[in-house]
């Protein structure tokens, strides 16, 4: 095609006859311009929500793919009513579990330092756990409390400053649950459903607060004892081992805020699936 050729414009009626018409002023933005405006905000809101959605989708089928057979995974979840409950053998009933199957459960955090080698550890192994928070420690690392949840796991109080609380006295009991509740509801927007003692040193009065509180009381099956500084993965590990063989199901008592507990978690939980056993989480209506 030749693109040189020049074209003749001829004379059209209907442009004369719009040429011949009085411009129209423009007007400011007005009342529907504005609309307009809101329409293509609305609009462009929803396509990045369903964007997001989309990525969301695809996140979660790539999660699931990720946690094939290889890994310890979660066999199942029990979900508590929010009740003045208590469970734990060592102290109280026991949950109802199948032999082999295990809860795992995390005190003292949220620990800057420890408790992201933790939450990875059980992202890598799709194993979802309860952590206790103490109430100080939420109140300094609110966003790390709230990954915890946002990951899957739950999460209750572990008092507030960590006393053993039957050295203090009563009112000075109650003074610190107020503020671990008052801490964890800041945080979350809801209140604790569950509550576990210091040094699992329960006291006459905190049960029945924790009862007329509706907040369960969780006591522990077992546990690692985890909390010497010169512990190493090895023994941790053969620690687990002990306990599993002794108990055969329950809560298990370990502690994210300590660094040998973070660092051989790793190695924890391919204990408890070379051993076959369920992670069993626990969640609360």
């Amino acid at each position: 095609m030749d693109t040189t050729r020049s074209r003749v414009k001829m004379p059209c009626p209907t442009n004369q006859r719009m040429a011949s018409r009085p411009s129209r002023r423009s007007h400011p933005a007005g009342p529907a311009s504005r609309r307009t405006g809101r329409s293509h905000t609305y609009r462009r809101q929803k396509r990045m929500k369903a964007i997001a959605l989309i990525l969301a989708a695809l996140a979660g089928t790539a999660s699931a793919a990720d946690c094939g057979p290889d890994k310890l995974n979660t066999e199942r979840t029990i979900i508590l009513k929010r009740e003045g409950a208590a469970y734990g053998a060592l102290q109280h009933s026991a949950l109802p579990l199948k032999k082999g199957e295990v809860v795992l459960t995390f005190d003292d955090g949220p620990s800057p330092e420890n408790t992201p080698l933790v939450l990875k550890a059980l992202s890598d192994q799709c194993a979802k756990a309860t952590f206790f928070l103490v109430g100080q420690n939420i109140t300094q690392n609110p966003e790390l409390a709230r990954r915890e949840v946002s990951e899957g796991h739950s999460a209750g109080i572990h008092s507030d400053t960590h006393p053993n609380l039957g050295s203090l006295s009563p009112e000075q009991q109650l003074e610190d649950l107020k503020r671990s509740r008052a801490a964890y509801k800041a945080v979350f927007g809801v209140e604790t459903p569950a509550y576990r003692f210091p040094f699992l040193a329960e006291t006459p009065t905190m049960l029945e607060a924790l009862k007329q509180a509706n907040i369960t009381v969780a006591s522990i099956d077992m546990g690692i004892n985890d909390w010497i500084p010169e512990d190493t993965t090895a023994i941790l590990a053969q620690r687990l081992k002990d306990s599993l063989d002794k108990s055969g199901s329950g809560i298990i008592l370990m502690h994210d805020a300590n660094g040998p507990t973070a660092k051989a978690l790793p190695t924890l939980l391919q204990v408890l699936k070379d051993k076959g056993y369920k992670v069993v989480h626990l969640e609360w209506q």
